[in-house]
């Protein structure tokens, strides 16, 4: 058996070798480092695929997201609403433009943040809603959506974890995450399912004002260069990033199915355990009918619900199978985000899935021979 990867990056390469070689090649001999051609041919090839107005590439995911909430004009002391399960570049940015975040609790099934906690934290100086797709599927925006629209909010879509799902609304109609809300951030982490082999992040949107500000706000706020208009910063994609992303954007919908795949053997293969829960989708078919679009599996997340979940990290760690615990200590416990209006009663379900949750390996090149052994060890143990 080859040796399990928790992401295979160099078995993917292969698959994309002659192509990205060639590409990073003319790039050297071009030397168009920054902004090059490959930039803006990515970004347009990004635009069709979304079917999104705007796509303005930035430096890193964390960056889109910050650059997401200057190009609004958030002001400090203003109140963003997001999600306490999730990776701290979310809560960061807000807190660094001395904005307030304000933390809520999660669905126990999907993950994403839980709607009814949202609406339960608006206040006056609320201003928008970071809904972040986690793990791979959209946070329930139907009715995030209607909410915001109730009390004139922006929703901004952390999509760094669900680049290429579906979101099916409630009347049939389908978008691609990330173009749903007044704007979007992702990264482009090697790690993501969309991943460059450097940092890299972008920011999307089909409101033409804001794209305008914020392709500004990127580039030192220039339009005209040593023209400063708007505050800026420093954040630009660089050409080798944007031709690996090129090489992988044709193969994206193909890397959602094949990794989609692997969550279904997974799934069937965890039915019927007591102890063990498989991911839920949004539409709730626990991604494995041959159907579904809504979930990239970004990560395949179970749940383990006995009290075994250290010891079970312990044992595969022993045996060579790696996993992680995303995440394990929840955003309002951090030191850096603790804060007198929160109670421990308020996160029932994040204090949960902090005790419970492990991913397991997730890529494009896992076969049913490793995918077998992963699950036979995980079975074993936690009914051991």
């Amino acid at each position: 058996m080859r040796k399990i990867q928790m992401v295979d990056l160099s078995g993917q390469y292969k698959g994309i070798k002659q192509q990205i070689d060639a590409s990073i090649a003319n790039i050297m001999e071009t030397s168009a480092f920054i902004n090059g051609p490959e930039v803006h041919a990515f970004q347009k090839e990004l635009e069709t695929y979304l079917g999104v107005k705007h796509v303005i590439p930035c430096a890193n995911g964390t960056d889109a997201l910050q650059i997401a909430m200057m190009g609004l004009g958030l002001r400090p002391g203003d109140e963003v609403i997001t999600a306490d399960f999730t990776f701290a570049a979310t809560v960061e940015v807000i807190a660094l433009l001395q904005l307030t975040p304000v933390l809520v609790d999660v669905d126990p099934d999907t993950f994403n943040i839980n709607v009814k906690a949202v609406e339960r934290a608006i206040t006056p100086r609320t201003r928008a809603i970071v809904p972040v797709h986690l793990f791979g599927q959209c946070a329930d925006m139907d009715t995030l959506l209607d909410l915001a629209a109730k009390h004139d909010l922006y929703v901004i879509e952390d999509n760094a974890q669900a680049i290429g799902a579906n979101y099916t609304f409630d009347d049939g109609k389908k978008q691609k995450a990330g173009t749903m809300g007044h704007v979007a951030a992702t990264s482009f982490f090697p790690s993501k399912n969309l991943g460059a082999y450097g940092d890299g992040g972008a920011i999307f949107t089909n409101d033409d004002d804001l794209a305008h500000m914020i392709r500004g706000i990127v580039n030192h706020g220039m339009y005209e260069r040593y023209h400063h208009d708007v505050v800026g910063v420093n954040s630009r994609l660089d050409s080798i990033q944007a031709a690996v992303l090129r090489a992988k954007l044709p193969k994206l919908d193909e890397y959602g199915n094949r990794r989609r795949e692997a969550a279904r053997k997974y799934s069937r293969a965890f039915a019927n355990q007591a102890h063990i829960v498989v991911p839920k989708t949004v539409n709730g078919c626990e991604g494995i009918c041959a159907s579904c679009d809504c979930h990239v599996f970004h990560q395949y997340t179970l749940k383990i619900t006995n009290g075994k979940r250290d010891a079970l990290v312990k044992y595969l760690n022993e045996k060579g199978i790696p996993c992680g615990v995303y995440y394990p200590i929840p955003l309002h416990q951090q030191k850096a985000y603790t804060d007198d209006r929160y109670a421990e009663s308020d996160f029932p379900v994040t204090n949960r899935l902090v005790r419970e949750v492990i991913s397991l390996p997730m890529h494009t090149e896992l076969d049913d021979e490793q995918i077998a052994h992963i699950t036979d060890s995980i079975i074993g143990f936690v009914n051991g």
